[in-house]
């Protein structure tokens, strides 16, 4: 997608500090954080939002490349999601798994 800020990431075209790689997807820090830890992973292959995944593997994907980066930035737990449309409160149309963490989760989230 030509004015997708996450396709220009993964093709190099905005640099970002790179947590985590694989031939499936990027985890980088979010650039406006809600908690002290808070990054993105993200698919390469451009999908505007949950509705349109078919390949459920890549969501597993997506959470194994969270949970890596987790480990060790968040030994004492964390918070993933995926928001999904107006409602979800999605901002940005390109799949994005958020993982929050290093400090204590509210509950309810919303």
């Amino acid at each position: 997608m030509p004015d997708c800020i996450f396709c220009k990431i993964v093709e190099g075209k905005i640099p970002v500090k790179k947590l985590a790689e694989t031939d499936r997807a990027l985890a980088f820090p979010d650039i406006d954080p809600q908690a002290p830890e808070h990054f993105l992973v993200i698919p390469k292959q451009h999908l505007v939002a949950m509705t349109e995944v078919t390949d459920w593997s890549l969501v597993g994907h997506l959470h194994e490349v969270a949970v890596g980066v987790a480990r060790e930035r968040m030994p004492n737990g964390f918070r993933t999601l995926i928001n999904t449309g107006p409602d979800g409160v999605q901002t940005v149309f390109h799949v994005h798994l958020h993982c929050l963490g290093g400090r204590p989760m509210r509950w309810p989230p919303g």
